[in-house]
């Protein structure tokens, strides 16, 4: 049998080496990140990533009928070829999108559904798109639609735009070319509305598809 001296000893060890664990684990739960605040640290993190350099377009839902206006002074870019992008940057249905194209732009006669009148198109065009971009009422013109109906553009002021002759325009065989694209599943639909949206001109080489 241990003495008494011995045995207050052993179990004031005891008691110290039981405090100095206990603090540990304690120190290690306060100080380890929580599963929960880890994955919000991630979410926080992606969602402060830098924007992409896309084309901003406006979405605008309004088959059948033109809408907005334009305000101030518009400039034409590469003698007549390209709109003002602050008067035209373009606009689109968010009615179309990647996951109804088959029965949307890609269904046969769908832009007949969308288009206005002519009524309509002329007023814009006159007394509208002509005096914003300094164009005489005698100027032969083609209203055009930035983002084409059959890209799945809208009607709206802002994807419009007095487009120079000749009539048709090559632009649009470039629209024909995304448009068959897109339903062919060679590029998205975002990408085609962007790229034509930027520079017609340009849009299928940047597309890869030229």
């Amino acid at each position: 049998m241990l003495p008494p001296y011995l045995r207050a000893w052993l179990a004031a060890a005891a008691a110290a080496l039981c405090l100095t664990s206990c603090s540990s684990a304690a120190l290690s739960a306060l100080t380890a990140p929580s599963s929960s605040s880890a994955v919000g640290a991630g979410a926080s993190t992606a969602g402060n990533a830098p924007a992409s350099s896309r084309h901003a377009l406006l979405r605008v839902h309004d088959p059948r009928r033109v809408t907005g206006t334009l305000t101030g002074h518009c400039t034409y870019r590469d003698n007549g070829q390209l709109p003002d992008p602050r008067c035209t940057p373009g606009a689109v249905d968010p009615a179309v999108t990647q996951g109804n194209l088959r029965s949307t732009i890609c269904h046969p006669g769908y832009t007949k559904t969308v288009r206005p009148s002519a009524s309509q198109t002329n007023k814009f065009k006159f007394e509208v798109a002509y005096p914003a971009y300094g164009d005489p009422h005698s100027k032969k013109t083609e209203l055009d639609h930035l983002v084409s109906l059959e890209l799945g553009g809208a009607n709206d002021a802002a994807n419009l735009w007095p487009e120079s002759p000749p009539t048709p325009n090559p632009k649009d065989k470039v629209e024909n070319a995304l448009h068959a694209a897109i339903c062919d599943g060679k590029v998205t639909l975002a990408a085609a509305q962007n790229a034509i949206a930027t520079n017609w001109l340009t849009a299928e080489q940047k597309l890869g598809l030229s």
